[in-house]
């Protein structure tokens, strides 16, 4: 590997990461992390801007004259999990936990821009943005786009990092399409007429129709989405009466839907709305359907995606960098950000747990597990990346 030579020593910056992790915070809450990070930033002589949607930050470092720009962006915030692990930096607020690993994203993005700050081995702009509110289908990369993010940051090409468990501890995982699904949550709520469960026939049951229509949907994918393309309905909530013996009102079942092409998500959701209203009907009920889109799909845009895994070889070597990685059915907010701006996406290799302290939880280290931590070897991996992506891409003609 070629890791930058300033990365020798990261005692400092795992010292930051593990002080964010006892500390998270959730969505548009992260007003200590905003802090650390904006208090760096000026340490280390960046132009700081707070408040971008609320706790969002970004620092601008410009040096030359080169007329080219770069965004590189990590997120800010935690979810709203117990931890289980009990070495020294667990979390130290119940109920909230850096289960994702942006932590060690923010760590890692600021790492490369204390190096840049430092060197200033570049000609052109850097903005690096921390981005709140990337969990819980909160939008935060949304936000920072309508709160003038990209006029008031011009960036020529955006580009993140997220952890993930594809095998080489510091490989890179990326592709030169869809690489994460889009994110939609739909509810159907039934309303009938309640009634005691002893006499059925003085009401108008929304159980049946909500159970029913829950069966209908499991197939409803291979019906409207051609069989070459990836996508999944998913059934998770299925909610009625509080009471054994009632037949309530109404009646709700909901769930999530991933798709990687806008036309499957459409085709999905008018398939979705036909069932439902013809289910209500057959049943005697009303049907109110609400659909959510909470997040496109993660599109990498293919130069920006060529270009990225050439700064990847530099650090760790042709057999690290898989360009070809298959597309997840997970989901990520800064797909909004490459939706106005060319850029790409890419996973480093977290390992398998085998990093962790004594006394992490029983469970395995996988995002959005309570026994997870991020590995602090991967910080200058990914630093370096981001050092070297920021120098090819200003370098430029």
């Amino acid at each position: 590997m070629k890791i930058v030579d300033s990365f020798a020593d990261i005692s400092r910056f795992v010292a930051i990461r593990r002080d964010i992790h006892m500390h998270p915070e959730l969505g548009f809450e992260e007003h200590r992390t905003s802090k650390i990070v904006a208090e760096l930033l000026r340490e280390w002589g960046i132009q700081v801007h707070t408040g971008v949607a609320g706790t969002g930050v970004v620092g601008v470092l410009r040096c030359g004259n080169g007329p080219r720009t770069i965004g590189l962006r990590a997120d800010l915030d935690a979810l709203p999990l117990q931890e289980e692990n009990h070495f020294p930096h667990r979390s130290q607020h119940d109920g909230r936990m850096h289960a994702c690993g942006h932590d060690g994203h923010t760590t890692m993005l600021l790492a490369a821009a204390w190096h840049l700050s430092q060197s200033r081995d570049f000609s052109g702009t850097a903005n690096f943005i921390f981005q709140p509110a990337e969990e819980m289908g909160k939008a935060g990369a949304l936000k920072m786009i309508q709160d003038g993010l990209f006029e008031r940051f011009p960036c020529d090409a955006v580009f993140a990092l997220h952890n993930f468990p594809i095998g080489n501890v510091g490989g890179f995982a990326l592709n030169h399409g869809a690489l994460m699904a889009s994110s939609n949550t739909w509810r159907v709520t039934m309303t009938g007429r309640g009634t005691h469960a002893s006499m059925p026939h003085t009401g108008i049951d929304p159980i049946g129709a909500v159970i029913d229509l829950g069966q209908q949907l499991q197939s409803l994918v291979p019906r409207v989405v051609n069989s070459t393309e990836r996508a999944l309905l998913a059934v998770t909530q299925l909610q009625g009466s509080d009471a054994p013996n009632v037949i309530p009102d109404t009646a709700a079942v909901g769930g999530t839907v991933r798709t990687f092409s806008v036309d499957a998500l459409d085709r999905i959701e008018e398939g979705l709305r036909r069932l439902a209203g013809g289910i209500a009907q057959a049943h005697g009920c009303s049907a109110d359907v609400f659909f959510r889109r909470a997040s496109p799909p993660v599109v990498n845009h293919e130069a920006e995606a060529r270009f990225a895994a050439e700064a990847m070889r530099e650090v760790v070597g042709d057999g690290m960098v898989d360009e070809s990685y298959p597309a997840v059915m997970g989901a990520e907010d800064f797909a909004h950000m490459l939706r106005v701006k060319p850029g790409c996406y890419a996973f480093i290799g977290n390992g398998d747990g085998g990093h962790r302290l004594a006394d992490h939880g029983p469970g395995p280290c996988i995002i959005h597990n309570t026994s997870f931590d991020f590995n602090d070897e991967i910080i200058p991996i990914g630093a370096s990346y981001f050092v070297r992506l920021a120098q090819r891409w200003l370098a430029q003609p």
